[in-house]
């Protein structure tokens, strides 16, 4: 077994984990798109895909939730669908590459190296679609603010939504994502360059008999 590279399935799983919590902040954080107006300076906007708040200077904060699922704008639904969706995604390919991992089990408790490597494949299968899942909406929405950004028939007195916390978090993720994947599709088997012992075994009986029996021309 190639020690450098299960160290590198090692920290594709750790990339996992801590991608996988960062998408979580980006799905319940009020902060993917923030505004602020100079006809109100002492307050500013946040919008998220559950609830949006209102910042004041002073320290006050007040969030309020969508009050109808069916009010909501096409690309917040969209973003919730695919967030969430992401999240389960993302849960399950760590739930199915765990097994697999060298540092937990050995090659002889689930059948072999071939089913540890399936198990670890799928995980980062899964881990890549998760990070996919979750850069759809992120860059769907951050494309929406610059379009509305720079759209000359809006008046420049109009305040503009721009790009939030949440949507750096989740950038950030879904990158993450991608990489624990790819580390995780590296080639790290339980095969060895050395025959198994009952193969070694097999392999010295039958040269054993070759010599006991030679032949004769």
């Amino acid at each position: 077994m190639d020690a450098w590279a299960c160290a590198l399935e090692l920290l594709g799983m750790l990339l996992y984990a801590g991608a996988w919590l960062c998408v979580l902040a980006t799905t319940l954080l009020p902060q993917w798109l923030t505004m602020s107006t100079s006809l109100l300076p002492v307050e500013s906007y946040r919008l998220g895909l559950w609830e949006t708040c209102v910042v004041q200077d002073i320290g006050g904060t007040e969030c309020r939730a969508y009050d109808s699922l069916l009010g909501l704008s096409a690309e917040l639904k969209l973003a919730r669908v695919l967030m969430c969706t992401s999240l389960a995604v993302g849960m399950l390919g760590m739930l199915v590459a765990t097994p697999g991992l060298h540092l937990f089990t050995s090659c002889e408790e689930h059948g072999g190296g071939q089913t540890k490597r399936a198990l670890t494949i799928t995980g980062g299968l899964l881990g890549m679609i998760s990070g996919v899942l979750c850069l759809i909406p992120v860059s769907y929405m951050a494309h929406l603010a610059v379009r509305h950004f720079f759209d000359e028939k809006v008046p420049d007195v109009v305040p503009r939504w721009e790009f939030g916390d949440a949507m750096f978090c989740g950038w950030g993720g879904g990158l993450l994502l991608l990489s624990a994947g790819v580390l995780l599709l590296n080639p790290c088997s339980c095969s060895r360059t050395e025959a198994p012992p009952a193969q070694q075994r097999r392999y010295q009986v039958v040269s054993a008999s070759y010599r006991n029996h030679p032949e004769y021309v």
